[in-house]
């Protein structure tokens, strides 16, 4: 068990030091070994799966947000799936009724939205 503050966190500067080293290194080696033909269609720029036609003030359809909504809830999900793991076994029934719940008013939001037709691009309907 480390018994000085530099002991209990010397394993996190090392992490810290390896990422950023592994993240230099695999820009480093793209740039080195990477093509570089480049061209007016390349320079372009890309949003969303969607060639760049006409003014960059085009309305965008409601399902765009709703979309990048729902992923940010499944993100907020998962951030909170991790402590409730760690805690699981010390807290037990109370732990597992209280994310039970959680789950379930986000799968609940999830389905509504799904059952609305914010999910489906295909029908060229705006969500309702």
């Amino acid at each position: 068990m480390p018994a000085t503050y530099p002991e209990t966190y010397f394993p996190v500067l090392v992490q810290v030091v390896i990422a950023a080293l592994l993240a230099a290194g695999l820009i480093g080696a793209s740039t080195l070994l990477g093509k570089r033909a480049r061209s007016p269609l390349k320079d372009t720029p890309y949003e969303s799966g969607m060639a760049p036609v006409g003014s960059a003030r085009e309305r965008f359809s409601v399902k765009f947000y709703l979309v990048g909504m729902i992923f940010i809830l499944f993100d907020i999900e998962a951030v909170f799936l991790y402590p409730w793991a760690v805690v699981y076994r010390q807290l037990k029934l109370f732990a597992f009724a209280e994310m039970f719940v959680f789950v379930a008013l986000v799968l609940v939001g999830f389905f509504y939205v799904w059952k609305k037709g914010a999910l489906d691009w295909s029908s060229g309907k705006d969500f309702k």
